[in-house]
């Protein structure tokens, strides 16, 4: 699978986009994919590979789909959510003016740069913006 999103530029967006982690066992992305796609009478608007975390992802509508072997998946469990956002730079700024921790600090990833933090609340969410890869250009 290589990367494919209908929409590969996350900087105009003005407001974030909240995705519900649904995770699923390897063998199944496609299957669970077409779940959602039918619960919620859209399609899948990107699916990409994360090799360097033995992960495969897709989105459909409010759901970020996660597949992956339970022991690969287990750290991703412990987030509440995604957000995609325009730039994560002032939501890192934000979070740690107000006290949030910076549990994993920003990386880049197949789809751009994502980070993850726990609000003072205790909940943990994973901020992400997308950009253009260069076979997207």
């Amino acid at each position: 699978m290589a990367l494919w999103r209908r929409d590969p530029d996350s900087s105009d967006r003005t407001e974030p986009r909240v995705y519900i982690r649904a995770f699923t066992p390897p063998g199944t992305l496609e299957q669970t994919v077409g779940f959602y796609e039918r619960l919620l009478g859209v399609e899948a608007d990107l699916r990409t590979p994360y090799p360097e975390k033995g992960l495969s992802l897709a989105t459909v509508g409010a759901f970020l789909i996660i597949e992956g072997e339970e022991e690969v998946t287990g750290p991703f469990r412990a987030t509440h959510g995604t957000l995609l956002v325009d730039d994560v730079t002032g939501y890192l700024h934000r979070l740690e003016a107000g006290g949030a921790v910076i549990t994993d600090p920003p990386v880049d990833v197949p789809t751009g740069v994502g980070f993850t933090a726990r609000h003072p609340d205790g909940t943990v969410v994973e901020y992400v913006h997308h950009r253009p890869q260069p076979h997207e250009r």
